[in-house]
């Protein structure tokens, strides 16, 4: 198949930028952004992941109302996690996508400074918080993000391993698949010091839609629907573990599909 045109994924640009393609793909890659307005602007995106936090933010603090801000952020306690300076067990950045980091870190710190929430990974606020910083990137994908093929069965049972690792959960790809929609990626991602697991699918239909699910010790709670960002969510959890499934789907089907993985999950 012919790759001249094809519209790189966030993934090969994150690769781009840290300079680990081959010379043909990334003077590929180079001229697409020369040529490509979307492409451009993405690449452009990414590469505030590789600035430090004050570069990469620095248009928006220049607009925000710095006083007010600071006045909000210094009521924040600090999370255990940052206490204990302990560095987060991230793997490679184009393993967690540079994409990723940089909206998870933006969707923490504008959730926190204008709710004021910031008391950690709390029984008590994990089912609103979690979810809020989640729909926050996942408005970020398009078809574009999780183009390609979909993985072979033993990559998808590898990363989902690694994911079992860290959460203690016995997933497998058959546990995780959702009628009709590809099964992408398995990332491990970190959120206030607690593992996040998200499993990336591309619907066909509908575009990008994901599984996370985290450590919790909430009650166990039968599924229930909200909206963020435009996306429907369907969250839940089992005493052990919350999940939420996220997509741009009917309200009614996301919730036949999430019941389906609820089920298999549990098995």
């Amino acid at each position: 198949m012919n790759t001249k045109h094809t519209i790189p994924s966030d993934e090969d640009l994150t690769a781009f930028i840290d300079g680990e393609l081959t010379a043909e793909e990334a003077a590929r890659i180079k001229t697409l952004a020369s040529e490509n307005e979307g492409v451009a602007e993405r690449l452009e995106f990414l590469s505030r992941a590789s600035l430090s936090f004050e570069q990469a933010f620095a248009p928006l603090l220049a607009q925000a109302p710095r006083e007010k801000l600071e006045t909000m952020l210094a009521a924040i306690p600090a999370p255990e996690s940052a206490k204990s300076g302990s560095p987060p067990a991230f793997a490679t950045r184009r393993r967690f996508l540079g994409a990723l980091a940089a909206a998870l870190v933006a969707g923490i710190a504008i959730d926190r400074a204008v709710t004021g929430i910031g008391r950690g990974f709390s029984a008590k606020d994990e089912n609103s918080e979690w979810r809020a910083v989640v729909a926050d990137y996942i408005s970020l994908y398009t078809r574009e993000t999780l183009a390609g093929r979909v993985p072979a069965a033993d990559v998808q049972a590898a990363q989902l391993g690694a994911v079992d690792e860290k959460l203690g959960l016995s997933l497998s790809p058959e546990a995780v698949s959702l009628p009709g929609i590809d099964f992408k990626r398995a990332l491990l991602l970190q959120y206030d010091g607690k593992p996040l697991a998200q499993i990336a699918y591309l619907d066909p239909e509908t575009g990008p839609m994901a599984l996370c699910i985290v450590r919790s010790d909430a009650v166990p709670k039968a599924p229930d629907l909200e909206s963020r960002k435009g996306m429907n969510i369907v969250f839940w959890s089992n005493g052990t573990h919350a999940f939420m499934l996220i997509g741009h789907a009917a309200a009614d089907r996301m919730k036949a599909i999430a019941d389906g993985v609820q089920v298999r999950v549990a098995a």
